[in-house]
């Protein structure tokens, strides 16, 4: 059986992962938050990324979920730690986190072939490497948790050229921080 491949993002209302100045920090989940985004994170074994994901995420390596932070904090580091990573970059010289490797390129055939024997599921992060895996229609599932913001501008969650038909599978809405959860299928 093949493996699923799923793209998670947390974004504004009106669709960034960071605004203009390229901060995300409008949209750091709360504790109930975490707690869901481990929970849906806990099954996958992979995740792809593109450098400037990579090098936001890596700081889970060795700088965030330690002791003294909170344990929802520390739980979803210990799965960050425990999966595969693989980065796709043509700049970066060497990856710096145990269980990571470096491709240079993207190779639809290849993701084909890794989602093929995967045991546990696959997430891919950051939207330009995204775009990828969204036009060679490898990508699954849709996890988006939008954050209650407009931010009028910044880095976009999709590409422009992106056309999707999708059908809405979950939704769940967190009272505290008003963020809205919204799972898609590829239709």
């Amino acid at each position: 059986m093949t493996a699923r491949l799923i793209f998670l993002a947390i974004q504004s209302l009106d669709g960034y992962i960071e605004d203009e100045q390229g901060k995300f920090d409008w949209a750091r989940p709360d504790q109930e938050v975490h707690r869901f985004v481990n929970d849906l994170i806990r099954p996958v074994g992979t995740y792809l990324y593109g450098r400037r994901m990579y090098e936001t995420m890596q700081g889970w390596e060795t700088q965030y979920g330690l002791a003294p932070d909170p344990p929802w904090t520390q739980d979803f580091a210990q799965i960050w730690r425990a999966a595969d990573k693989v980065v796709y970059s043509r700049t970066l010289k060497q990856v710096s986190t145990p269980k990571t490797r470096l491709e240079r390129t993207f190779d639809v055939d290849a993701m084909r072939e890794m989602k093929a024997r995967a045991e546990r599921g696959l997430a891919i992060g950051g939207p330009g490497l995204a775009a990828n895996a969204f036009c060679a229609g490898l990508i699954d599932e849709i996890h988006l948790l939008i954050a209650p913001r407009i931010v009028g501008g910044g880095k976009p969650s999709f590409p422009d050229e992106l056309d999707l038909k999708l059908q809405l599978i979950d939704e769940r809405r967190f009272e505290k921080s008003s963020i809205a959860y919204l799972r898609y299928a590829a239709a």
